[in-house]
């Protein structure tokens, strides 16, 4: 994407990895069907449920299809219409619930409101490595890529980045993006331990930004290059831009990334921004965009 008229920019070569494009809108379909296709017979009997904001439950459901299994979502009531709706399509079960909740089921790994195989949404292995193959196809189609920025909500997608890198192009940076009502590594990383992010609020950013750091992510991510925290405004003019020269619709979270890239904190050079998902209501991007010069 030419961003070179831009102040600021001078230097940039930014890219974004169109995620948006998958099946369901977003890469969480990659960490879901890796980890659904290698659950056993008898776990898939007894049916598979997610916690999600959104996009993970609809990769866990497009991969519950394949497989022929049963799923549920333990979904949070800030999730979009958007959301909810392909939900639905992919044949989930949706049970609503608060934010908190949901990130106390997230950090617990249990909920006594969902029955069968639980498939943890970033905090998993299977589930990791396959969002590690979004660094897989970055290297393949620009191997002099200087550094990469995602969003982050638990870690998953960073995580698989970085393991990615480390071991096929190291000294590659990566960075996380998070908004300003919800940035618990950028707080975690300046305290050098996972924090809770006590002014954490909710916005259009639902798929980025969670309360806290899990302890268990934590080794995975403090070898990060940093986290850039932008703002709701700086994410609504990312999306503007985003749709005005790329001609395509990113959520807040992934607007969080393309913000990042753009507010220079990644660096100069070959800048792959992660346009993580385009699950967003029409209205809501028409509302945040409308007034942003693209």
């Amino acid at each position: 994407m030419d961003v070179s008229d831009l102040p600021g920019c001078g230097g940039l070569d930014l890219y974004l990895k169109l995620e948006m494009l998958q099946p369901i809108g977003s890469f969480k379909i990659r960490g879901a069907y890796n980890a659904v296709r290698q659950l056993a017979p008898h776990e898939l009997e007894q049916g598979v449920w997610t916690v999600s904001a959104g996009n993970a439950a609809q990769g866990v459901a497009f991969a519950a299809r394949r497989v022929g299994a049963a799923c549920s979502a333990l979904v949070m009531d800030t999730a979009p219409d958007a959301k909810i709706r392909a939900i639905e399509r992919l044949g989930a079960s949706i049970v609503r619930a608060s934010y908190e909740e949901c990130w106390q089921t997230v950090v617990s790994h249990a909920s006594d409101r969902m029955r069968g195989c639980l498939v943890h949404p970033f905090d998993d292995d299977r589930f990791i490595a396959g969002n590690g193959t979004v660094a897989l196809e970055i290297l393949e189609d620009l191997p002099q890529v200087d550094a990469i920025v995602a969003p982050i909500g638990g870690g998953g997608l960073l995580a698989g980045i970085a393991a990615a890198l480390a071991a096929l192009k190291p000294g590659t940076r990566v960075f996380a993006a998070e908004p300003e009502t919800a940035a618990p590594l950028a707080s975690s990383l300046l305290a050098g331990g996972p924090r809770y992010f006590e002014g954490w609020r909710a916005s259009f950013v639902d798929g980025a930004g969670g309360r806290s750091v899990l302890e268990s992510m934590w080794p995975l991510l403090a070898p990060l290059s940093g986290s850039i925290v932008v703002s709701l405004d700086a994410a609504a003019r990312a999306m503007a831009l985003a749709a005005g020269r790329a001609r395509v619709i990113v959520e807040g979270a992934a607007a969080c990334a393309v913000a990042a890239a753009l507010g220079g904190g990644a660096g100069r050079g070959k800048v792959v921004a992660i346009a993580s998902g385009g699950n967003i209501d029409l209205a809501k991007f028409a509302s945040l965009t409308g007034a942003c010069p693209s």
